[in-house]
């Protein structure tokens, strides 16, 4: 959500801050601005509506010279989009511009205080309230007043701030929302993600809570919020650039679908080695593995989806029993957790506010957890007791394909892990799921290059109203992933079930013509699966089934059938979810939505 960038070297700020915050775009927003300093006085830009209003309104940046300056792409939390609420923000003297992700949470009691000492506001955010507190403390020293600033506010931030009294300065701090500073020899930066800035430096650093960061054209000082001096090394980051590009795709989200091998091997392939599943990170003894009682996964969105999916595999091959909570639930349902049990919190950006208040609230209470992250150096992965990264390198776009394929890739090692240590699974059976887990990227390939018989089907449903999803055990997870991925995209209606439960209320949405898209990947469950199937034909619906090869009973009760390539049962989202993307896709291409950037989403969401 939200996204920042900052400047300050020997080049000029505007074109720079445009095109970092046009990597940001993907975090989801609905206005943007820049402040920059030209010398004599900060300059301020901002507009409601896409990143090219800005870079319209500026020609690129030209019309706003200076070589230091702040940017942001605001996602509404306080206040309408708009031009007024957009950011950077002023004090009334015009003096002090700020940017802010995050929410304070005690604005109100800070905006009376302001209100009764003569400041006006001019908007309805939270965020004016800092640059007018900047302003009452600050007496020349910004650090000063950015500390006392920081011990008055409550909540979460991340601050870019110009001061014109220190034209030859700017000031970064954070607490609960992410924030990174990078060095090249021409400049120093702020952003909010690495994409940002990839394109000028590899050599960043990871601000931590409620640090404060100044920086010049040609180095850069940490300190606490007590104004003492810290010591950072940084972080070299091994992306290749133009992993954050297009590449020649139409869509970011057709590109990282198309990447899936490739994320695949990468998550893979450093933890197999000699036929057998080596997690060094896990640092784990089998007699450390044995000793857990009890997994819970807590997760958000698509992350979730995988810890529905892991559940059902951890259960199956460790018998280990697990508990599944979306992140914004579990610490307000004061979990049960007993001794012996472990966490595993799961997160493709390692920021998201819930999943880390969740990693938080364990930790807390003395339970060591496990993060699976996609970003080295994030939140989650500093502040777990025990990281597994999957390797996707960045997503752009907001409906998460590659991520999530990764995660299930770290859940099925986990659960081998798991199953080995413990013995609820011979070394014949071990070894077979190892060579199904060494396929997998080929058939995801597979799967990807028959995607014009997908297109030709979407294109069938562009203007469907209504679609639902059903399937039992994993098959049940998968459809609440492809549920999500239809309705986030594409702003068709849609739901998924556990398909025993529809005769218990939901079979009665079903019209004629509604299509229905049954998953049936369990050979346990295809008979069971495929009842369900005629229930809904029964009714008017058209069934497209997603099944494994082989299974042509299937093919009685469906319309349409898509057949996904023999695996471990286990192992069947990471095929199954595939087609089911490319159905989602293709359906929103069809509708000409934005696909990278669906309406009223962030692909990080770094706020409650």
């Amino acid at each position: 959500m939200c996204g920042i960038v900052g400047y300050i070297g020997k080049e000029q700020a505007a074109p720079i801050i445009l095109d970092g915050l046009s990597k940001l775009e993907y975090r989801g927003y609905d206005s943007a601005g820049m402040a920059v300093f030209d010398g004599d006085k900060i300059n301020i830009v901002k507009a409601r509506g896409r990143l090219k209003v800005l870079e319209n309104l500026t020609q690129g940046g030209s019309t706003m010279p200076g070589t230091s300056g702040i940017g942001h792409t605001r996602w509404a939390t306080h206040g309408v989009p708009s031009d007024e609420n957009a950011h950077p923000h002023f004090n009334e003297k015009k003096t002090i511009a700020v940017v802010h992700n995050g929410i304070i949470e005690n604005y109100i009691k800070l905006k009376k205080k302001l209100t009764d000492k003569g400041y006006h506001f001019k908007s309805e955010t939270d965020t004016e309230v800092v640059a007018h507190l900047l302003d009452y403390y600050y007496k020349g020293d910004p650090m000063e007043a950015i500390t006392k600033v920081l011990h008055r506010v409550e909540g979460s931030y991340a601050l870019g701030i110009m001061f014109t009294d220190h034209p030859d300065q700017l000031f970064a701090a954070r607490k609960d929302s992410p924030l990174i500073v990078g060095k090249s020899d021409e400049g120093c930066f702020i952003a909010s993600d690495v994409p940002a800035i990839l394109k000028y430096t590899r050599t960043v650093y990871y601000v931590d809570n409620q640090e404060i960061v100044r920086l010049r054209a040609d180095h850069m000082h940490f300190y606490s919020v007590d104004e003492e001096e810290i010591q950072k090394e940084p972080v070299t980051i091994e992306w290749d650039a133009k992993a954050a590009e297009k590449d020649g795709y139409e869509h970011f989200m057709l590109k990282e679908m198309y990447e899936q091998p490739k994320t695949v091997t990468d998550t893979l392939s450093p933890r197999i080695k000699n036929n057998d599943i080596v997690i060094d990170e896990l640092n784990m003894t089998d007699a450390e593995l044995q000793a857990v009682k009890k997994i819970h996964i807590v997760a958000c969105g698509s992350a979730y989806h995988t810890g529905v999916t892991g559940k059902y595999v951890l259960e199956g091959l460790a018998r280990i029993p697990v508990e599944v909570d979306l992140a914004s639930e579990f610490r307000y349902r004061d979990p049960i957790l007993e001794e012996g049990a472990m966490v595993v919190v799961i997160s493709q950006s390692g920021e998201t506010a819930d999943t880390l208040a969740a990693l938080r609230e364990s930790k807390a209470r003395g339970f060591q957890v496990l993060g699976i992250v996609n970003v080295v150096g994030s939140s989650i992965a500093r502040e777990a007791d025990r990281v597994m990264y999957t390797w996707a390198g960045p997503e752009i776009a907001v409906a998460t394909t590659k991520a999530y394929s990764a995660q299930l890739i770290a859940l099925y090692l986990l659960a081998m892990k798991f199953a080995k240590a413990r013995g609820t699974v011979s070394d014949a059976d071990f070894e077979q799921m190892i060579q199904d887990l060494k396929r997998l990227p080929d058939q995801i390939e597979l799967l990807l290059n028959n995607k014009e018989k997908i297109q030709k089907f979407a294109n069938r449903y562009i203007g469907a109203k209504d679609v639902f999803f059903i399937g039992r055990g994993i098959d049940y997870a998968i459809s609440l992933e492809a549920s999500l991925k239809l309705k986030e995209i594409s702003y068709i209606h849609s739901e998924a079930y556990a398909a025993g439960e529809l005769k218990h209320g939901t079979i009665s949405l079903i019209e004629e013509g509604t299509l229905v898209a049954a998953v049936s990947t369990q050979p346990a469950l295809y008979a069971k699966t495929i009842s369900n199937m005629v229930e809904v034909k029964a009714r008017g619906a058209f069934v497209l089934a997603v099944t494994c090869e082989g299974n042509k009973e299937i093919e009685k009760a469906a319309d349409y059938v898509i057949y996904i390539p023999e695996t471990n049962p286990y192992f069947a989202n990471s095929l199954a979810i595939i087609p089911l993307q490319l159905f989602s896709y293709y359906v929103s291409v069809g509708k000409g939505c934005d696909v990278d950037k669906p309406r009223n989403l962030a692909k990080s969401v770094t706020v409650e």
